[in-house]
């Protein structure tokens, strides 16, 4: 059921209701293992014939985003869809492994990220399409895999994409203190004392989280070590994501989707920097403003709307006609 790319993980299933198997992708040295999720195209007498890379955003969890790839392949209609969700490396602990020096740089995600567009590429080949999905910083990952990979990418939906200038981000500019080293090192050494914290206590703190989330979650403030790899990594957005690659939109507009809230203090100037520079373009690029005040972390409750939204992409891509033009009107999803 695993490509040959994944090896088998045993880890207790946070979400009760989950036909992803869990994986691990092992990197080549220095990286590491990632934890991955792998959905197997439902027809298995046919290989697939479109695997989606999804990146996560900061913390890399692919397990809070189990409902939305859940959702997103239940909607597909060719039986023929793949999907690999790619954590972070050392987002989360691993159990039964032996880590290597811990590597929680921006540049080593994106390393790892391109390694696993490849593998997926080597199992399944040039008659498959390849299509990236991210979110938040993973946006911009999979942005820096498209740069890489352009000609094997077919398409690549950025969802609440921070893809620029994420320092001068309202969010940006409000937390960067805690990401310096001290604040990394006082705030990861909580993780034990987090050990002790029931997920009643978490419910009361974030009541509108499904406990299946609330789990996902308690398993990162419970790791000093994934505490340290998430703070760190957002030490180097701050630092690493600066101006807007326009030269690379311009190039791959063909390829491009876009979903962005109506308020997102994450995301700064970029969307009317975006909107200008590829308005002469509208008929082969998609833009889609929320309109249901969706949130930047949609992944916790808001999983079907984006998988909604990115099934109708998939469908217009596979179909091989680029969806209606959305530039610069608003596109509000189906109800």
């Amino acid at each position: 059921m695993l490509p040959s790319f994944l090896s088998p993980l045993i880890l207790n299933p946070k979400h009760e209701v989950c036909v992803a198997h869990q994986a691990i992708f092992q990197h080549k040295k220095p990286l590491g293992p990632a934890h991955c999720l792998w959905w197997p195209q439902k027809d298995a007498s046919q290989p697939p014939d479109t695997v989606i890379l999804f990146i996560p955003g900061n913390p890399g969890l692919v397990e809070f985003y189990i409902p939305f790839l859940s959702g997103l392949q239940e909607r597909d209609h060719t039986s023929r869809l793949a999907i690999l969700a790619h954590g972070h490396l050392n987002h989360i602990p691993l159990p039964n492994l032996e880590l290597n020096v811990p590597n929680h740089s921006l540049t080593a995600q994106v390393q790892s990220a391109i390694e696993a567009f490849d593998a997926i590429q080597a199992e399944f080949g040039s008659n498959t399409k390849f299509v990236l999905i991210g979110h938040s910083v993973g946006a911009w990952i999979a942005s820096q895999v498209l740069k890489a990979r352009k000609d094997a990418v077919s398409n690549a939906f950025l969802l609440f994409p921070t893809i620029s200038n994420i320092g001068n981000t309202p969010n940006g500019r409000r937390l960067s203190a805690i990401f310096k080293p001290l604040p990394r090192r006082i705030i990861s050494s909580l993780g034990y004392a987090a050990r002790l914290i029931p997920v009643a206590f978490l419910s009361f703190l974030f009541s509108d989280w499904p406990t299946s989330q609330l789990l996902v979650l308690q398993g990162l403030i419970c790791s000093p070590l994934a505490i340290e790899a998430t703070l760190s990594m957002a030490s180097d957005e701050m630092k690493t994501i600066a101006d807007l690659d326009l030269a690379l939109l311009e190039d791959c507009k063909d390829k491009l989707c876009f979903y962005y809230a109506e308020k997102d203090d994450w995301v700064g100037e970029e969307k009317g920097d975006i909107l200008t520079a590829l308005h002469p373009h509208k008929e082969s690029v998609s833009i889609v403003h929320d309109t249901h005040g969706t949130p930047h972390a949609f992944c916790i409750n808001h999983g079907d709307q984006l998988a909604e939204q990115c099934s109708i992409w998939l469908r217009c891509r596979q179909s091989d006609y680029a969806p209606a033009p959305v530039i610069p009107r608003t596109c509000t999803l189906p109800t």
